[in-house]
């Protein structure tokens, strides 16, 4: 890598990740953001609880040094062009977004100053972070809700327009403890050439450019479908079971990283 190319830098958390402990997933966001330089903008959009939620990450990440962490909380569209959200965000080294709904995140931000400006800074190096809804909106198309716990049917997902910093992929959070591998395949089934990852609670996968890292307690489950070798998707009705064959599935825990161009886990 030239000296003066910018890393683009992505921390997509599974939720419930550790705020008490060692923190090790805040505490590896922190790190590269800057370490006790790190400015930290912390964006509330998908919670109906934004102080509460958001100054309990100001203490996170105050305790781990970070010089600055602030709130950005934008309740409406008219806040997204707010002038002193706009400067915070410009003099930010690193944004995280936190859970809730994450339809809330893209109604309230997608499009607008703020979406602009957040992806203008990632393209100049600061790193996004986001936990639970704030993960499922990293992708071009997000889940938006859907059924756990189920086989995979076309109509147990609903997906939508996400933010688009990691493109090309669909995300699912919570994913082990709430059964959710049947709505990622779901989600897939509607869109082949697309990555699907599921990332445990505690857990999240660190993209550096095309590559990717896992930090935490559980394992990043991920789907690849491009290359099934049967699908009946355009045989059913939607509440129909659907079939794959021949897809292939990694699962990987902390310290094992995956290549997004050759969609191959990187094994020592």
């Amino acid at each position: 890598m030239a000296e003066n190319e910018v890393k683009r830098q992505l921390v997509i958390v599974g939720g419930a990740e550790d705020k008490e402990g060692d923190c090790q997933i805040l505490r590896e966001f922190v790190r590269r953001a800057g370490g006790t330089k790190a400015r930290v903008v912390i964006m509330t959009a998908a919670t109906e609880l934004p102080r509460e939620v958001g100054e309990n990450y100001i203490r996170v990440f105050e305790r781990l040094g970070a010089e600055d962490a602030r709130i950005v909380d934008t309740e409406t569209r008219d806040d997204a062009s707010s002038s002193t959200a706009l400067e915070a965000i410009g003099k930010a080294t690193g944004v995280f977004f936190t859970g809730g709904d994450q339809a809330r995140i893209t109604s309230v931000l997608k499009d607008t100053e703020i979406d602009t400006a957040i992806h203008k800074r990632y393209s100049e190096g600061i790193v996004i972070g986001g936990t639970s809804a704030g993960a499922a909106v990293m992708p071009d198309v997000m889940i938006v809700e859907g059924d756990s716990e189920t086989n995979p049917r076309m109509e147990i997902v609903d997906m939508a327009p996400g933010m688009a910093f990691l493109p090309g992929v669909v995300i699912d959070q919570h994913f082990s403890q709430r059964g959710r591998l049947g709505r990622l395949i779901a989600a897939l089934a509607q869109q082949p050439a697309v990555l699907g990852f599921g990332i445990d609670e505690n857990t999240a996968m660190i993209v550096t450019d095309d590559q990717i890292e896992v930090v935490g307690q559980g394992s990043i489950t991920i789907v690849d479908e491009s290359e099934a070798i049967h699908s009946n998707v355009n045989e059913i009705l939607k509440d129909e079971p659907l079939a794959i064959c021949g897809a292939r599935l990694h699962i990987l825990p902390h310290g094992y990283k995956f290549d997004l161009k050759s969609r191959k886990p990187i094994v020592a």
